[in-house]
C-alpha cells in the first residue's frame, strides 16, 4: 500500500450534520412546491364539484383534473366539459366567513400554492360547451332538440332529465355566439344555472374564452368513479360550421 493510499484510508469519513440534512430536505420541498405550482398554473389543475348541475356526468364532491395546456393551442370543441371563472353575476356573493387562526390560513395558502387546496373552486363553474364562436344555437325544435347552425343534436345519452321528459331545455333561446366566447349548459338541464339563465346580464350569458381555465378530462375521486370524462363526440359530429 502506498503512503497516499494509507493516508486516505486513515482519514475518517465525515458525517453529515443535522443542518445539512435539513437543508437538503428544505431544498427538495421547495423544488417540489415550485414544480407543483408550475404544473397547476400552466398544465393541469384539480377542482371538486360542489353542485349537481352536471349530473349524471359529474356528481357532487367528485374531484376532477382540468387540462389547462392543450386548449391554449387547439381551442375548444362542442361537447367539451370546461371549468371557468364566474364571468360576473353567475354565482351568489360568497358568504362572510369568520377569521381563521393564522396557522390555518398559512396552511391553506401553502396547499393552494401547490395545487392541493380547492378554495378557488367556489369561484368557478363547470359546464358543457354547446356553442362555439359564430355558432347559431336555437332551442328548441319540434322534437325538443337544440339546433346548432341548423343541425339538431340528440343529447339524451348524457342529459339528466325528469322522468318522461325529452326536451333539452325548458327555456327557449335563439343566440349567435360572439367571437372569443362560448355558450355553455349543464347536463342536469332543469337544475343548471348556465348560459340560459344569464342572458339578461351584460355578457348575454356567454362565457369569454379568457375566463375559461381549461378542459376537464378525468374524474379522480372517488375511486369508484375514476375515469375519463366523455365529450360525446358522436352527438356533435354532424354539426356544420357557422355561416360566414
Amino acid at each position: 500500500m502506498t503512503s497516499d493510499a494509507a493516508e486516505s484510508a486513515e482519514k475518517p469519513t465525515r458525517r453529515r450534520g443535522p443542518w445539512v440534512f435539513l437543508r437538503d430536505v428544505l431544498v427538495i420541498i421547495v423544488i417540489a412546491a415550485l414544480v407543483s405550482f408550475v404544473v397547476k398554473t400552466f398544465v393541469v389543475r384539480s377542482f371538486y364539484i360542489p353542485s349537481g348541475s352536471m349530473e349524471r356526468t359529474l356528481l357532487i364532491n367528485d374531484r376532477i383534473l382540468v387540462d389547462e395546456l392543450t386548449p391554449r393551442w387547439s381551442g375548444y370543441d362542442h361537447g367539451d366539459v370546461v371549468v371557468f371563472k364566474d364571468p360576473g353575476g353567475w354565482l351568489p356573493p360568497a358568504p362572510q366567513t369568520p377569521a381563521r387562526p393564522f396557522l390555518v390560513e398559512a396552511a391553506d395558502w401553502v396547499l393552494t400554492f401547490v395545487g392541493l387546496s380547492t378554495t378557488d373552486a367556489q369561484d368557478h363553474l363547470v359546464k358543457r360547451v354547446i356553442g362555439l364562436p359564430g355558432d347559431h344555437v336555437v332551442c328548441c325544435n319540434a322534437l325538443g332538440q337544440i339546433t346548432i347552425n341548423g343541425s339538431p343534436i340528440d343529447e339524451l345519452s348524457y342529459l339528466n332529465l325528469p322522468g318522461g321528459d325529452t326536451a333539452a331545455s325548458d327555456v327557449d333561446f335563439d343566440v349567435t355566439v360572439p367571437a372569443n366566447s362560448l355558450w355553455v349548459m349543464g347536463d342536469n338541464r332543469d337544475r343548471s344555472q348556465d348560459s340560459r339563465a344569464h342572458q339578461d346580464l351584460p355578457g348575454g350569458g356567454f362565457v369569454p374564452l379568457g375566463d375559461v381555465v381549461g378542459r376537464a378530462f378525468l374524474t379522480t375521486w372517488p375511486l369508484d368513479r375514476f375515469g375519463l370524462i366523455d365529450t360525446h363526440d358522436e352527438v356533435f359530429r354532424s354539426i356544420p360550421g357557422p355561416k360566414k
